[in-house]
């Protein structure tokens, strides 16, 4: 015990090992969703769905694990949602990008925010950019969450008239997503621990009993290898110019998560004061983690939000992310219940996820023209053009362009003016 709280002064903080055990259970079981979830999405590129659970658990345990060793905060991480949709469906389904040229995208970012978290470079994209713009990104990567997951439901269909319609609501595959959206909402709602896990649970076995899945062919088995997919990203085919706007989004888009996260679980736990160690250090870490997650074959790791629910219980330091982290061992076990798990238990975590980033709309001043409209254009042009590149891109661009129109030019600096540049590039090499 004094050898835990001289390592992560556990007095200081004034907590104990067993408040910290506590907690980081409750982070585990609030974010063990994402090792069937990621693997679910990122399958859907063409890699093999066992390699995925494997590498997702690794990637979490390691870089969680890393976490509460190298910052001392009780923050886990794992594959971002978000960036793993727009990997999926953005980059391989969207563009035609080979899986190895996203992953090689992912590396690229990854190895670039890892450089830039040594240096001041956060620093002036924080005081570049207007917050309500990133809180606009949030809630814009939330409705296209929730659009991939409600089309993948069957709720949202396509229509040559319409471009989009109701599905058919008869098909019990779709009133079995709607029963594991109505679940998971439920949960969250009534703050049940492991929520998302619980709803997928649940919906699982009700589509079990009623044949609309194939039952499990078993429960625990050794790990997959993950050898079909770690170190396979292409970074050559990702330095192509045309491709340098994506990379600058996924780099862009990891940066304002993870800052946006820092600070929620910062303000409950008395952390990450501004300049503060603790918050330099775990941008580090998190930078790390993307590329070790992109060496092993997942998308871009990020903190998770849900570590909010560990400091709800009182975890104020690393050993929290520890804790976390050797629980996430456990999951590199369950491969037989994971590939037994029905799609419609997945996709409707992905609209409750939506549900969660959408609410940063609440915090966006729309008294300042300026601010509502470029926050709408990044907002609705991330679902409707199927990229989060061109919402973020479109954003910036149309920021700028109304704060000169306006001669509002204390709202441009040479961060606006880049990132609206880079935004244009987006464009045109689109």
């Amino acid at each position: 015990m004094e050898l835990l709280d001289r390592i992560f002064k556990l007095r200081e903080r004034n907590t104990t090992v067993a408040t910290e055990f506590r907690a980081g259970l409750s982070t585990f079981l609030a974010m063990m969703y994402i090792v069937p979830v990621n693997a679910s999405i990122m399958s859907l590129t063409g890699m093999p769905f066992d390699a995925l659970i494997t590498a997702t658990a690794v990637v979490t345990i390691i870089s969680t694990i890393l976490n509460g060793l190298w910052s001392n905060t009780p923050v886990a991480m794992s594959v971002g949602m978000g960036l793993n949709a727009y990997f999926t469906f953005g980059l391989v389904k969207g563009m035609g990008i080979p899986w190895q040229t996203a992953l090689g995208i992912v590396m690229i970012s990854g190895l670039v925010f890892l450089f830039l978290s040594f240096t001041k470079f956060r620093v002036w994209v924080l005081e570049s950019v207007p917050e309500d713009l990133r809180r606009a990104i949030s809630a814009g990567i939330g409705m296209f969450i929730a659009f991939i997951g409600l089309h993948g439901m069957g709720i949202i269909v396509k229509n040559d008239a319409t471009l989009v319609t109701l599905g058919n609501m008869k098909d019990p595959h779709v009133l079995l997503g709607i029963f594991g959206f109505i679940t998971a909402a439920f949960f969250y709602a009534y703050r049940i621990k492991g929520a998302f896990i619980l709803s997928i649970i649940l919906t699982s076995i009700v589509a079990w009993i009623f044949g609309l899945a194939n039952l499990p062919k078993g429960i625990i088995s050794t790990p997959a290898s993950i050898a079909p997919i770690a170190f396979k990203f292409d970074i050559k085919s990702a330095l192509t110019l045309s491709l340098v706007p994506v990379i600058i989004t996924f780099l862009i888009t990891d940066m304002f998560d993870t800052i946006g996260t820092l600070a929620g679980i910062g303000l409950r736990a008395g952390l990450f004061k501004n300049g503060s160690k603790e918050l330099q250090k775990t941008l580090e870490a998190d930078a790390a983690a993307t590329v070790i997650g992109a060496s092993l074959g997942t998308s871009t790791t990020t903190s998770f939000i849900e570590s909010a629910v560990g400091v709800e219980e009182g975890g104020r330091t690393g050993l929290t992310a520890v804790v976390t982290g050797l629980f996430f061992i456990t999951t590199l076990f369950f491969l037989p219940l994971y590939k037994a798990i029905p799609d419609n238990a997945i996709y409707p975590i992905l609209v409750m996820v939506g549900v969660l980033m959408f609410s940063e709309l609440r915090n966006i001043n729309f008294k300042d023209s300026v601010i509502a409209v470029s926050s709408f254009i990044t907002v609705i042009l991330m679902p409707l053009t199927y990229s989060i590149t061109i919402g973020l891109s479109a954003g910036f661009v149309t920021f700028l362009v109304l704060a000169i129109l306006r001669r509002e030019f204390e709202k441009i600096n040479i961060g606006t003016i880049t990132l609206a540049v880079i935004g244009l590039l987006a464009f045109i090499f689109h």
